[in-house]
């Protein structure tokens, strides 16, 4: 069984590689490289999977909320990605980045029985990104794939 719960923060970021001139940054980001940079309001959904407990939950809400909010929504909300967040340090902070550093920051130390399965991103109403977790049969080592929609 799956339960996904929703959560919501508000960022700012800039699309810059430093690999690049300004004018090819400029060429591949256009708007989102606008050197004072520009904010969101992200959605993030949460999936976890797995049985249901004695209480008859996948998860209890509470404890995941919890975890979520301390993992991510303190280390994300009203601050800039490429300056005030560690995970991205060095990456262009496109948000099929941010969902590969919010699964690292949730799955670091998961004490949940119920396992972390996606990581959902809407930065805008037409661009949602989702990154599936799975788990390495051979080393345990958690992986992702990663699905992009451009929804609208």
């Amino acid at each position: 069984m799956k339960l996904t719960a929703r959560y919501h923060f508000a960022a700012s970021h800039r699309l810059v590689s430093p690999a690049l001139t300004q004018e090819e940054n400029a060429r591949l980001y256009g708007k989102c490289n606008y050197p004072f940079g520009h904010g969101h309001d992200y959605v993030l959904d949460v999936t976890v999977e797995g049985p249901r407990d004695e209480s008859g939950q996948v998860i209890l809400r509470d404890a995941l909320n919890e975890w979520v909010g301390q993992r991510v929504i303190r280390q994300l909300d009203h601050l800039n990605l490429n300056t005030d967040v560690a995970e991205l340090g060095g990456k262009v902070t496109t948000t099929e980045n941010l969902a590969f550093a919010v699964e690292k920051m949730l799955a670091a130390g998961w004490p949940h029985k119920a396992r972390l399965a996606a990581v959902r991103i809407s930065e805008t109403a037409r661009n949602t990104f989702e990154l599936q977790t799975s788990e390495l049969q051979t080393s345990g080592v958690q992986t992702s794939e990663l699905q992009t929609s451009e929804l609208g």
